[in-house]
């Protein structure tokens, strides 16, 4: 909840409740510039946290013992590990396979394996390993008689030994290779690299074990197997012999080379040679059918036309012809040499005759005796082929025995040579482990390593004293630099007063080269601004509590104005506790409350205050009833008839809290200056404060700094005012004689 009034510059918002965010008020600072100031306010925490953080850090690396870390390179190939060769058994996997590698690795750190590295080093009974590693020795397994461990704790010794080495031991694989480093770190280098080189060889031989347990248990398993298929193949085998027998089927072996599996029956095989036979014989018949239809009517066949015999006779016959013709054209055919030749091609045409004669026959004998071939080959035939058939109803069941034996006897040879495989590959004992690198005695120790234990502790520092800065950032309420007044309050910042330790705050205001006075009229500049007309003719100055610069504020501003030609008349409102008459030492028996009790001397109640150049009213004696007094019409009166002979009227009101006189005299006026002391007041505070004023309507100008510490400022904003001349307050060292600041 804000609480929203009226100032010179425009509509305030004071908020109530929570803490303004960054980016809040009238000046939103940027979030990296808010941590940023953060750091530097509270730069002397963050340093000091973090030296102390990087001392302690070099305390214990220097306390702690050193340790040293021998390695072993071993690598571990990719193997497929197949119990049978059938397709489908083991699934393929590629050399990069993830999941074979991410369990090598956890093999490497199994419990097995480290108690059976302990074993194989017999660290179990060496007292020296459990006090290397400050093992504690209260459990009854470490009990001893004669110096020596009792056997019944055995076991919980080297379930104990294991943890220890799988506590100090790390496995790391190199990146894209098959390659994996294993190191052991103790106190004892010696030590280190025994441990690192039995780890290595106990994982190799542990593996080897795994595959021979690997290799007899697929023995076992395939003699299992072998058995139970060796009795399936024999009963399949009778079943197919007993039905075979009951059906008479005999099959004859398959030859060789046929280019088949299986048995021939004897009705196939006659069928098939009398079935080639048949073919022959229609190939015979027609071949003789066909030279039987040359015979035709004359006899004459191609068969006669290419018969030597037959050619000779009619080649003499030619001859005998010729000379009969040439004895013809001499002589008669009545001429005995002419008859001779006739006589003998007569004899000639008879012998051919005869010759064609007979080969005709042959060829027609030919005929029939291939027609009578063929009608029995296809009566043979036919009938095998009945034979056949039935033959063919009859084994359906045949061959699915056989199909049986023959799968029986199939899978039966697979496992028999795997089997043997197995037997073979058994006692080879390959391992797809190897040490490539044995661990070497390390010379310098791995650990504590200064310069990384300091690195570490530097950035817990950091962030610890960070953390404790934006904690402490948090916790504070206070104001504690000009910037937290716009972004906590929501009021405007006027100025900032330095702290005056070496002088009282009056003393100081008398050399206008001192860096109060200069605040000061960074103070009044901001004023200038705050309403139409310039300075505001009447102000009061206040603050939430005493002694947080109010008074010291408000005789400040008097005198600047004063000195700039201005004539100011301050008036001490303060009537509980009264300080103008200390400052300026003037008396106050006569003043404020004496001119509100009624006393109408006006110019007897001012006093003119030379070296400030101002005039001033004190409080007067002190009332019983300040409230009262202020609450009254002659307050306004007062104002009025000071405002007719001075350019200002300053009023240094009391505090806002716990008294109702601040909030009379603030709505008496134009508004109000808010004196707010740097590094001392909470926040809450003021805002009650401010949400006072607020609530009667008073307008607040803005709020004033005192008391203000550069060298405690977030961004060391070093108000050197004095330009290198004159008097430095803020660097000399005097003597501190209290500042009189109220």
């Amino acid at each position: 909840m804000n609480i929203v009034t009226t100032t010179g510059r425009g509509e305030l918002s004071i908020p109530t409740a929570a803490l303004p965010t960054v980016g809040e008020g009238l000046n939103a600072t940027p979030l990296i510039r808010e941590y940023l100031r953060i750091v530097l306010r509270w730069r002397f925490v963050i340093v000091g946290i973090t030296l102390a953080a990087v001392v302690l850090g070099m305390i214990i690396t220097l306390l702690m013992t050193p340790k040293y870390t021998a390695s072993t390179l071993i690598e571990i190939a990719r193997e497929s590990s197949r119990i049978t060769n059938f397709q489908g058994v083991d699934r393929e996997s590629n050399v990069a396979d993830q999941e074979f590698y991410q369990t090598q690795y956890g093999l490497l750190k199994s419990r097995t394996l480290t108690e059976r590295v302990a074993a194989r080093l017999n660290l179990v009974d060496d007292q020296r390993f459990f006090k290397m590693f400050r093992q504690k020795l209260t459990d009854r397994a470490f009990a001893t008689v004669n110096g020596h461990y009792v056997a019944q704790g055995r076991p919980a010794r080297q379930r104990i030994a294991g943890e220890i080495l799988l506590k100090n031991v790390a496995v790391e694989p190199t990146r894209l290779s098959r390659l994996v480093a294993i190191k052991f770190t103790s106190p004892d280098p010696f030590f280190s690299t025994r441990v690192a080189n039995a780890w290595a060889e106990s994982f190799i031989q542990t593996n080897l074990e795994r595959k021979v347990q690997a290799t007899a248990y697929g023995r076992a398993l395939l003699e299992r197997e072998l058995k139970q298929t060796k009795d399936k193949l024999d009963e399949s085998q009778r079943q197919l012999v007993a039905y075979a027998s009951a059906q008479r089927i005999i099959n004859l072996p398959a030859q060789s080379g046929a280019g088949g599996a299986g048995e021939r029956s004897i009705v196939a095989d006659e069928l098939a040679t009398l079935n080639a036979s048949l073919s022959e014989a229609v190939a015979e018949r027609i071949q003789a059918e066909a030279r039987y239809r040359e015979l035709g009517s004359s006899g004459a066949t191609t068969e006669a036309l290419r018969n030597q015999a037959i050619n000779g006779l009619r080649q003499r016959r030619a001859e005998l012809a010729a000379d009969y013709q040439r004895l013809l054209t001499q002589f008669e055919p009545s001429y005995p040499p002419a008859k001779a030749l006739q006589s003998q091609i007569q004899q000639l045409d008879r012998s051919i005759g005869a010759e064609e004669a007979r080969i005709a026959g042959a060829i027609r004998a030919d005929y029939m005796q291939s027609r009578q071939r063929e009608s029995g080959l296809k009566e043979q035939v036919e009938r095998l082929k009945s034979s056949y058939l039935d033959l063919r109803n009859r084994s359906i069941q045949y061959n699915i025995f056989q199909q049986e034996v023959d799968t029986n006897r199939a899978l039966y040879d697979g496992l028999l040579q795997r089997y043997k495989e197995i037997g073979v590959a058994g006692g080879v004992g390959v391992n797809n482990v190897s040490v490539v690198d044995l661990a070497d005695v390390p010379e310098r120790p791995s650990s504590p390593r200064l310069l990384i234990n300091l690195a570490i502790a530097l950035a817990v520092g950091l962030a610890l004293g960070g953390a404790t800065a934006l904690t402490l950032e948090q916790l504070d309420e206070t104001v504690a630099e000009p910037t937290d007044i716009e972004r906590r309050l929501g009021i405007p910042a006027l100025g900032a007063v330095p702290k005056v330790d070496d002088q009282a705050p009056e003393t100081a205001l008398l050399d206008r080269k001192s860096a109060l006075v200069e605040a000061y009229l960074a103070v009044q500049t901001s004023l200038s601004f705050a309403t139409d007309h310039g300075m505001p003719r009447s102000l009061s100055i206040t603050s939430t509590r005493p002694a947080e610069g109010k008074s010291s504020t408000a005789l400040a501003l008097a005198t600047v104005l004063a000195r700039g030609g201005r004539k100011v008349v301050l008036i001490d409102a303060d009537m509980r506790s009264p300080s103008l008459h200390l400052l300026i030492g003037a008396r106050h028996d006569s003043g404020l409350s004496s001119y509100l009790a009624g006393n109408d001397d006006l110019d007897g109640s001012i006093l003119s205050v030379p070296e400030f150049g101002f005039d001033a009213m004190t409080s007067g004696p002190l009332p019983p009833n300040a409230a009262e007094l202020l609450g009254g019409k002659r307050l306004r009166q007062l104002i009025e008839r000071l405002l007719v002979k001075y350019d200002h009227v300053l009023i240094d009101s009391p505090p806002v809290m716990g008294l109702a006189d601040a909030p009379l005299i603030a709505s008496q006026v134009e508004g109000v200056v808010y004196a707010v002391e740097s590094h001392s007041i909470r926040v809450s505070q003021v805002r009650n404060g401010l949400a006072r004023l607020v609530s009667i309507n008073a307008r607040v100008f803005g709020g004033v700094l005192t008391k203000f510490e550069a060298k405690r400022a977030a961004y060391g904003y070093g108000y050197g005012y004095g330009y290198g001349y004159g008097f430095d307050y803020g660097a000399k060292a005097l003597p501190k004689g209290g500042s009189s600041a109220v």
